[in-house]
């Protein structure tokens, strides 16, 4: 009788535990599937004239990778115990393939951000200007390149496979790697921000009260009633408050989200972190930043200017005088939203 119970026990907890791992699996498939759906909106608001740059192909890398591995979450979740080409795939390995993502998405933060940091100081600089074709080959050698050094590192390194080893060990638990390497980006760029806004907070709010918003040649604008008759800035502490402006004015929900999330100390799985939201909210950064640092170099009468899928930066620079709009006799400087 006490076999008899023992057994009964036993067949309860393994049928608990795998009502458990079913109910995972589910939430897992409804998380990378909502993640893809934020990646397609982010990729379909983005304005279609925009500059290629590194991120624009990395972005498009991550939202193939996060859809293949919802393909293979959905293909192993539905047949959950087969056997493809010698290998048998159980329900065990959707918890493998998410540690994997997890560790690799956790350490491209800062290689991705190193890249997009010499690839606009480069397109800045203008020391090097390769043909569209080599530069998209080359943008897309290095984005493989990453994507199999980090990897082959993750694979590699003892201390993570021996925590994917352990997984074998306990499986019916699957515990998700928090990276650091997206805290400290987003614990610098909100200190930037900060520090900037602290330096020309006068200036950015009389900036604030004078603007308006109306529309112009079908576009919604915001201008500034202040006088600028020159396209070259010379002055950083000039610009500094048009930038924070401009960028506020599109990831402000954005910053407000990264300051909470430092603020609570939120952990947030690293597959979840890396993004493409996160990724153009780091683009704009950057961009506002080597427009800082280059200020008294830019000439905007004579160059392009790198086109933000998000933010319009042309027009912290170049003042465009509207003839007869509300009887304005001064020149206005337009920010188009």
């Amino acid at each position: 009788m006490s076999a008899l119970n023992s057994e009964n026990c036993s067949f309860q907890y393994q049928l608990h535990q795998t009502h458990q791992l079913l109910d995972g699996n589910c939430l897992l498939l409804l998380i990378i599937l909502g993640k893809i759906l934020l990646n397609i909106l982010t990729l379909g608001m983005t304005r279609k004239n925009t500059h290629q740059n590194f991120l624009e192909y990395f972005c498009i890398s991550l939202a193939f990778t996060d859809l293949l591995l919802l393909v293979n979450v959905s293909i192993i979740s539905y047949f959950r115990d087969f056997v493809l080409l010698g290998i048998r795939f159980t329900k065990y390995h959707i918890c493998l393939f998410i540690q994997i993502i997890s560790f690799t998405y956790s350490f491209l933060h800062y290689p991705v951000f190193l890249i997009a940091c010499i690839d606009y100081y480069l397109n800045f600089s203008k020391a090097t200007k390769l043909p569209f074709k080599c530069q998209k080959v080359c943008y897309f050698f290095t984005i493989i390149l990453i994507w199999i050094s980090v990897l082959t590192y993750v694979l590699g390194d003892p201390a993570i496979y021996q925590s994917l080893k352990a997984q074998n060990v306990y499986s019916h638990q699957c515990p998700f790697y928090i990276g650091a390497q997206s805290y400290w980006l987003s614990f610098s760029m909100v200190t930037i921000l900060l520090m900037g806004f602290i330096i020309s907070w006068s200036e950015v709010i009389t900036l604030v009260q004078a603007v308006r918003i109306t529309s112009y040649m079908n576009e919604t604008i915001l201008y500034f009633p202040f006088s600028s008759h020159s396209y070259t800035v010379n002055s950083k502490k000039t610009l500094l408050p048009k930038l924070i402006i401009c960028f506020l004015g599109t990831w402000l929900p954005f910053v407000l989200l990264q300051v909470i999330i430092l603020l609570l100390e939120v952990q947030i799985p690293a597959y979840i972190e890396m993004n493409i939201p996160w990724l153009y909210f780091v683009n704009s950064f950057l961009i506002a930043t080597m427009f800082w640092f280059n200020c008294h170099k830019l000439n905007f009468r004579d160059m392009a200017l790198p086109v933000d899928p998000f933010v319009n930066w042309k027009c912290c620079f170049i003042p465009l005088i509207l003839h007869n709009f509300e009887q304005i006799e001064k020149p206005i400087s337009v920010i188009i939203c």
